[in-house]
């Protein structure tokens, strides 16, 4: 998409936001980018950190299958 900027019109964000000059996008956009860049990496974070992890322990007291008790 090609925007061009005639004289006199103020440039615009493509949120719809007036940008002042020198500004390429608005600051609720940079931040909204920078969430999603931020979510993404802690996502993939937690998803390495979940497959390499041990199954929980069996809780104390319980007998393990193959078990005789006699």
């Amino acid at each position: 998409m090609n925007n061009e900027i005639t004289i006199g019109e103020t440039p615009s964000c493509e949120c719809g936001n007036a940008l002042t000059e020198g500004q390429t996008r608005c600051s609720k956009c940079l931040a909204r980018d920078r969430w999603t860049r931020k979510e993404r990496a802690k996502n993939r974070r937690n998803r390495r950190r979940s497959e390499n992890r041990r199954p929980p322990r069996a809780p104390r007291g319980l007998a393990q299958a193959g078990v005789i008790w006699s």
